[in-house]
């Protein structure tokens, strides 16, 4: 029987990662690039890049399923970024998503964090995003209008991370 893990992201995990990324129909090939330099400064770097990456594995035997990365943001005392979250779209709904979220936070806290923030989009191709980030108890906390381009707004969602 398999289970589920939760692991650093070490570099043979690069390929899966880029696949998951890739195969999430919502992201841009910009968006995907940008993913993949916060994977190789956290590859290169460690925690000194300022991110923290980790996969989700599954399977017998195991395989990346998904991934995370997050980490403190510049400037501020306790406040987090999730830069971050994305399951490969062949494992979606089997709570993946939300097990990596909820690792994000029990990390968050342990580090001393005590507000972790999430930037996305707007366009009704993120509604599913949306939910998933509202069913984790995030508020919507912020909307600029026309952020990305015109008739797509930047949303900001937060949640106290209760120590």
């Amino acid at each position: 029987m398999s289970s589920v893990s939760i692991r650093p992201m070490k570099p043979r995990d690069r390929t899966a990662v880029e696949k998951i990324v890739a195969g999430v129909a919502v992201f841009s090939a910009g968006e995907v690039d940008t993913a993949l330099e916060l994977v190789d400064e956290w590859l290169d770097e460690g925690e000194e890049s300022g991110y923290l990456t980790y996969v989700l594995e599954d399977g017998d035997p195991p395989a990346v399923r998904g991934y995370i990365c997050f980490g403190p943001t510049p400037l501020t005392e306790s406040t987090w970024d999730l830069y971050w979250v994305a399951v490969d779209p062949a494992a979606q709904g089997k709570g993946y998503g939300q097990m990596l979220l909820a690792f994000a936070e029990t990390e968050v806290r342990q580090r001393g964090g005590r507000l972790l923030l999430i930037e996305t989009a707007s366009q009704e191709a993120y509604g599913a995003t949306v939910r998933f980030y509202q069913r984790a108890g995030y508020e919507l906390v912020s909307q600029i209008r026309n952020f990305y381009r015109e008739g797509d707004d930047k949303l900001t969602f937060a949640k106290v991370i209760p120590g």
